[in-house]
């Protein structure tokens, strides 16, 4: 019998809709409301909800963070003896839930008062129903875990004797009770995709919300047996052509151009999809193509569940959305976090990748494993797949006195017949350190002790930890080693030092004792990771971009963070790092909207006064003591971010409209002020003189596309070239 012509039907959602921010119950007839992020959003097409292709018609996307049904009802009172919940789901990521606590499918409970039922599941897609007797609270699992990315037909049957559960037909739980119980009803809220009190982040984001498709949930008030659930499971795939109709990667994953549409996330700097990413990391070349990871959480824009997000490229610049390469799952290994590390190449030359595998059941928690490509000539030619070694390939050393909280970002190289890894660390209550592990099969290391820390404490802003450690060669003579500290006070910033490497010994002897920085802003250029590009011989360095937001900005917005442009690294020949956007970005420009040559301030600012635009890159060169740019300059003076240099004090700085500046030393002599400024929605960097960079972010609230040059009246513009710079995706 068709499930809604029943008389034991309590609700049915089929999700046929495919528009809208309702959606029907064909039992009741009412109209539920969906909840999502962008409901009152000022752009009409980003307001309904994602619908997508469904199990046989269309189905509902849950983005993980802000999209559940709720209905303010006691749906639970007609099911106190018996009861069957029925839908079709396909997870497109689990969360890492920190307690617990289920991310609902179907949900109306109180556990503390004992009270209702949920059907949810769990870290690595395993799933149950709960409910409540008022003094007792039932559970019971699956004896098999939900396919990630794939339709799953899951129920839940309760008889007063039993609760039984059954994935795509078949049965795959059963628990009996001695004697027959009633499940206390609960009078709160109605949830599909969300759990009744789920965990909070900051009382803006619920962690117990599921992300995937959702299609034909039911509830009716009886318990169906085997045979019927079997024959309703059959019917709904009799028509269609496959046993289990597959996803395409396209039609479960985030699509960027929901995100897009926000003005202050960039266009040309490199980005997640949407919702959460951290360090861009991982850089390799192989077989045509350029590779790059980053931390990503597909939950929604917070920190948490992390995965390894990829993107490929042909020139560094235009990138290519590919699934998640590395995933956390079900093992001893990393089922907790799957975090920063770097790439390197096997022995028969395909790529490998070493990451930080986060094991909360473990102290420390911290270790690195190694994946292996599956490339081979006539398959997987965009690496989109990876075998993890089953077991951790380096551990925390013991009685080093190592900090209790750091050992991760592995990076590796080989160098003859040797394989070096460094790993980042501290010395509990002292400072940061580098530790250094030695192979000859990627597989087993051995300890070599700290390459480098802060053993007498002389920089205080260097932290407790120092992150994502690199050590390449800058130079046939030298190396650079870069370091990003983190804890107790450290500026969490990119440091490096210039020095010598000795394989033959094992140590790093740097040409200067305190280390120097980078960028001279204020958090926005961190998370280093880089690579010697076997291509073209250069080092070239990424970064993260943060986004300074608060958790309710990132909410509403959907999107945190994105990474800086790709700089090249050199040695110059006065010994000095060298630093500058890799040239391939030429390729985004777009018209050229402004040339000026030889002119005073007001000259070139006369003609600047016509330049709008949020999507720039600007080329100011200056003959004088004081000068920059303002950008992102509203024409009622509220909102502008002014980048300088001040020759007198020898800074490079950034002021906002609000009096707050940041900035930092930075010595050109007597050469020309060269300032190589982009801007990109809420990105601005200035790359100056080749020798530092200043980056930060600005979130104007009007519109604010002008320019203005500035500086003392004395300076002569020598020239000023600004471009429009188009998407690189």
């Amino acid at each position: 019998m068709i499930f809604n012509e029943t008389k034991h039907a309590l609700a049915h959602w089929a999700f046929n809709e495919g528009r809208g921010s309702k959606v029907n119950d064909a039992i009741t007839q009412k109209q539920d409301p969906i909840h999502y992020v962008f409901s009152n959003h000022s752009i009409e097409g980003l307001r309904e909800p994602q619908w997508r292709k469904g199990i046989a018609d269309r189905a509902l996307l849950f983005d993980g963070y802000s999209t559940w049904i709720e209905r303010e009802a006691d749906m639970s009172d007609a099911m106190t003896g018996s009861f069957t919940i029925e839908a079709w789901i396909a997870p497109r990521s689990f969360g890492g839930n920190e307690d617990e606590r289920l991310t609902g499918i179907v949900s109306q409970h109180d556990r503390k008062k004992k009270q209702g039922f949920i059907l949810g599941l769990h870290q690595h897609g395993r799933w149950g129903l709960q409910l409540g007797t008022g003094d007792d609270w039932m559970e019971v699992w699956s004896s098999m875990s939900l396919p990630i990315r794939e339709w799953s037909h899951v129920v839940a049957t309760f008889s007063g004797e039993a609760i039984a559960l059954y994935l795509n037909g078949e049965r795959v739980a059963y628990e009996s009770f001695s004697e027959s119980i009633k499940m206390e009803p609960f009078d709160g809220t109605f949830y599909i995709g969300r759990h009744n009190d789920p965990i909070s982040i900051g009382d803006v984001f619920y962690l117990n919300t599921f992300a995937g498709l959702v299609d034909e949930v039911s509830l009716q008030d009886q318990a169906l047996s085997d045979t019927d659930i079997k024959e309703k499971f059959d019917k709904k795939l009799q028509n269609t052509d496959e046993a289990m109709p597959a996803i395409s990667h396209e039609e479960i994953a985030i699509r960027r151009e929901v995100y897009d549409q926000d003005p202050h996330k960039p266009k040309y700097h490199i980005t997640a999809p949407g919702h959460w990413m951290n360090e861009p990391h991982a850089p390799l070349y192989f077989n045509g193509y350029y590779h790059l990871f980053y931390q990503h959480n597909p939950q929604g824009p917070y920190w948490g569940n992390i995965q390894w997000g990829h993107w490929v490229s042909k020139d560094l610049v235009h990138w290519r959305d590919l699934p998640v390469a590395i995933e956390t799952e079900d093992d001893d290994l990393a089922p907790d976090g799957i975090w920063s590390g770097n790439a390197t190449y096997a022995e028969d030359g395909t790529p490998v990748l070493f990451f930080t595998a986060g094991n909360k059941a473990k102290a420390p928690n911290q270790m690195t494993g190694l994946a292996r490509s599956t490339y081979t000539e006539d398959k997987d030619l965009m690496l989109t797949k990876w075998e993890k070694h089953p077991e951790p390939v380096t551990l925390q050393p013991q009685g080093e006195g190592l900090h209790h909280d750091g050992f991760r970002d592995p990076f590796v190289w080989k160098d003859g017949d040797t394989w070096y890894q460094i790993v980042a660390s501290g010395l509990e209550g002292v400072s940061g350190a580098v530790l250094l592990f030695t192979s000859t099969n990627l597989v087993d290391w051995e300890y070599k002790g700290i390459l480098r820390a802060d053993r007498e404490k002389k920089y205080p802003y260097l932290g407790e930890v120092w992150e994502l450690p690199i050590l390449l060669p800058i130079s046939e003579e030298k190396h650079i080693f870069i370091i990003s500290p983190v804890g107790n006070g450290a500026d969490v910033e990119v440091f490096y030092w210039i020095g010598k490497w000795d394989a033959s010994t094992l140590t790093f002897a740097a040409d200067f004792e305190e280390p120097k920085l980078m960028d001279l802003g204020d958090f926005h250029f961190t998370g280093p990771s880089a690579m010697k590009d076997p291509k073209t011989g250069r080092v070239i360095l990424f970064t993260i971009a943060q986004g300074r937001r608060s958790l309710q900005e990132e909410f509403d917005a959907g999107w945190a963070h994105n990474g800086g442009l790709p700089v090249e690294l050199w040695l110059r020949e006065d010994g000095q790092l060298g630093m500058k956007p890799i040239e391939e970005l030429q390729g985004l420009r777009g018209e050229k909207l402004l040339s000026f040559e030889n002119g005073s301030l007001d000259e070139a600012n006369e003609q600047v006064a016509h330049v709008k635009g949020d999507q720039l890159e600007i080329r100011l060169k200056v003959r004088g003591n004081v000068a920059g740019v303002k950008v992102r300059k509203s024409n009622d003076g509220s909102e502008e971010t002014l980048v300088y240099y001040n020759r007198e004090n020898e800074t490079l700085n950034v002021r906002k409209v609000n009096g707050e500046e940041q900035g930092g030393t930075l010595s050109i002599g007597e050469d020309v002020i060269d300032l190589h400024i982009y801007v990109d929605g809420s990105m601005v960097e200035c790359y100056a003189n080749g020798l530092k960079s200043i980056t930060t972010r600005t979130y104007p609230n009007v519109l604010a596309e002008g320019l203005e040059l500035w500086g003392q009246d004395d300076i002569t513009i020598v020239s000023l070239e600004v471009w429009e710079m188009h998407s690189i995706h």
